[in-house]
């Protein structure tokens, strides 16, 4: 398999799970943004066949480190977007950040890979694209996000019959219960204080603003073929029902387990098995109280702009996702408060141009115009 964002948090708790499972999984290709120690130290473990850098300037570093140990290195960008082609690859990973997730991804679709997702802004950005070459090319997307694993661990079985709503569940994150008086001061420390999971910062960040939630509802509309009024958010903080389905026949199904991303993730690299684990077990006697609330939508607004951009359609999810990732980078370089990520996202929806039935250089196009708005926002704001 290849394993895109190999150094991340995603890519590193899955390579924890390929360890342990040497007769099943195998690594073909790491990739990494910029953390070349951790590449490096990655590839001499698991010796695999080509690795890629994506900064440049590291090309070299990488290359005399790992030249003793006959692998491959190459550089750039275009090459993450192009190694997902070579023919000893059968999975390809997506664990990297943000609209860069994009291109690999239908590379390897279009060279019928099977994919497994944790990049949930392909989806987001591109999900109708995304989904009908998937289904063109008859390939797999097997999701790697634990909310959209559980539902997916739900429909096992069900495939046949209608789903009337999923439900999603959310921690709530740090800020759960606070009120916008209360918001206007936090800082980025704060922000990153998630209670329950350990993610990446931009992933955390979304989570104190509920915006993750909002990309996981557009990621579950696609994934799983559903109409915005057929997804529910509900604030569950103990984060131990993942998520549930409820069918037509009123009966409901909900997949549970202690809040570790390595299950999720090897639930999809090894499906359809259920490959065996040492991780640590849920125990009722522990959580003798499971609550779960209504999200403060009022307060938290990023769900509901989520919510407007999936019932709007077109490029407008790719134009929330573009602001959101340049407001919530300018909140961790402390250039703007937490409660102007919202604003943000709002006024560029209001300004970038609406496109119905964008291609793909046109969701490219929205991607590049709506990060030079959102900068010239955060100029004017500082």
């Amino acid at each position: 398999m290849a394993v895109l964002g190999s150094t991340g948090s995603i890519g590193t708790q899955a390579l924890e799970v390929i360890r342990n499972h040497p007769h099943e999984l195998d690594v073909e290709v790491l990739t990494a943004h910029s953390n070349a120690a951790l590449l490096i130290r990655q590839a001499i473990e698991f010796k695999p066949n080509a690795v890629v850098i994506g900064m440049e300037s590291l090309y070299q570093r990488v290359f005399e480190e790992l030249n003793p140990y006959d692998i491959k290195v190459y550089a750039g960008q275009q090459a993450i977007d192009q190694v997902v082609d070579m023919s000893t690859i059968d999975m390809v990973l997506v664990a990297l950040v943000g609209f860069q997730g994009l291109k690999p991804t239908l590379n390897a679709l279009q060279a019928g890979k099977t994919i497994a997702l944790a990049n949930k802004e392909t989806l987001v950005v591109a999900g109708e694209l995304v989904t009908g070459l998937a289904k063109s090319r008859g390939v797999n997307i097997f999701p790697v996000d634990s909310e959209h694993s559980a539902i997916f661990q739900c429909l096992a079985g069900e495939f046949h019959n209608p789903v009337e709503k999923v439900i999603l569940t959310a921690s709530g994150g740090p800020f759960r219960g606070k009120k916008i008086d209360f918001l206007e001061s936090v800082t980025r420390e704060d922000a990153l204080k998630h209670p329950n999971w350990s993610m990446g910062s931009k992933v955390t960040i979304d989570s104190a603003t509920l915006m993750n939630k909002g990309l996981e509802v557009i990621e579950a509309r696609w994934l799983f073929g559903l109409q915005p009024s057929q997804i529910e958010v509900v604030v569950h903080p103990q984060s131990i029902v993942h998520s549930l389905v409820q069918f037509h026949d009123g009966s409901i199904k909900a997949q549970l387990g202690l809040p570790d991303m390595r299950l999720p993730i090897q639930y999809a690299l090894g499906y359809p098995q259920r490959l065996s684990s040492d991780f640590p077990r849920f125990s009722f006697a522990n959580y003798p109280q499971l609550t779960f609330e209504h999200p403060d939508t009022e307060t938290f607004r990023c769900l509901n702009l989520a919510y407007e951009a999936m019932k709007r359609g077109g490029n407008s999810a790719c134009i929330m996702n573009a602001a959101d990732e340049v407001a919530v980078q300018a909140f961790l370089r402390d250039e703007i408060r937490f409660l102007q990520i919202p604003a943000m996202i709002e006024k560029c929806m209001d300004k970038i141009s609406y496109l119905s039935a964008p291609s793909f250089e046109d969701y490219v196009a929205t991607d590049k115009e709506t990060r030079r708005v959102a900068q010239e926002l955060i100029s004017s704001a500082m």
